[in-house]
């Protein structure tokens, strides 16, 4: 009698155990039984922005439910991560993420969350790589005399931004600490505006990304010294890489897909799944190339490893550069 009680005790706690999983597995089925949000930290028609409605048709088509894009800029994106953060995890409420988060992890003293450790990593969506750029104006052809020209007049050079803290920002002072070069930093309220002055030879050079940059260099508006990836690009071909003239620089504005902590793992991976299928599109293919872009597919751990990484290196420049948010 004890031994079959003993055995009915053992059933129980075993399908006891199974409830969590197959809720799990039934939710991932179920999942999306709604629209889901994704929030972007930026005003619309910047590179993140950009890069999130361009993968929303396919994601919606995948998931079969509407992905709505809603705009949350401020805080140099923080206002939207953390109304992502503080979301319930069931993987309606996503967010955008990109190389500023991985910045502000350093940049700000007082965030009330610690983006590495209380995100879901999704998948990532796309590098754009940054272009060293200068206004035609500025008597230098190449990376060599750029850094010469600017050796021979230091504190003379004015370099753009998106404002304190930007991507423009961070890839122009690992340059200036790589290259040893002095270059006065000129924020602005956008990278928009940034490339507008530099256009017209108010501030002299900028790290713009590729997407924003390619229909300025072949225009003649702008001249484009070097890429900032490891290779030459196919949208540029005939600009050399920075780490030709500058060993090891490497920097490209990123955006991927993240999501609460504690999202189911079932949800993650159905997530994951379409974002990648939906970069593995034609039409997808065929815009990123059109900008100079590159789809970053991966697993969600791929994304996690991805995001640390670029954590640490941007750390390390914000502090060594001294930058301190606004």
């Amino acid at each position: 009698m004890k031994r079959l009680q003993r055995r009915q005790f053992l059933r129980l706690a075993a399908s006891a155990s199974a409830l969590p999983v197959m809720s799990g597995v039934a939710s991932a089925q179920a999942y999306p039984s709604r629209p889901v949000r994704l929030l972007v930290g930026f005003a619309p028609g910047g590179g993140t922005d950009v890069m999130a409605r361009l993968l929303q048709p396919a994601l919606s088509e995948r998931l079969g439910q509407q992905i709505v894009i809603e705009n949350r800029p401020g805080a140099g994106t923080n206002i939207a991560t953390e109304a992502v953060l503080n979301a319930a995890p069931d993987g309606y409420t996503l967010l955008a993420a990109s190389l500023a988060n991985a910045g502000n992890a350093t940049l700000y003293d007082n965030l009330k969350f610690n983006f590495l450790r209380d995100i879901a990593a999704v998948a990532g969506i796309a590098l754009d790589p940054f272009v060293l750029e200068v206004t035609p104006a500025l008597p230098v052809s190449t990376i060599p005399e750029l850094i010469a020209y600017a050796k021979a007049h230091p504190g003379k050079v004015n370099m753009g931004s998106g404002g304190i803290g930007s991507g423009n920002q961070l890839t122009g002072e690992m340059f200036k600490m790589m290259a040893g070069v002095d270059l006065v930093h000129v924020p602005y309220r956008g990278a928009g505006p940034a490339m507008v002055d530099l256009m017209g030879g108010q501030v002299q050079v900028m790290f713009n990304t590729m997407s924003a940059s390619l229909q300025y260099v072949r225009a003649g508006k702008l001249r484009a010294l070097g890429v900032a990836t490891k290779t030459r690009q196919a949208a540029l071909p005939d600009v050399p890489t920075v780490a030709e003239f500058v060993p090891g620089y490497e920097a490209s504005f990123w955006t991927g897909m993240a999501a609460p902590k504690g999202t189911p793992p079932e949800i993650v991976d159905k997530l994951n799944k379409a974002v990648n299928a939906g970069l593995d599109d034609p039409n997808v293919k065929a815009r990123l190339a059109e900008w100079g872009a590159t789809a970053l597919a991966g697993s969600p751990a791929d994304f996690a490893k991805f995001v640390a990484d670029e954590t640490e290196k941007w750390g390390k420049v914000i502090r060594a550069a001294n930058i301190k948010a606004e």
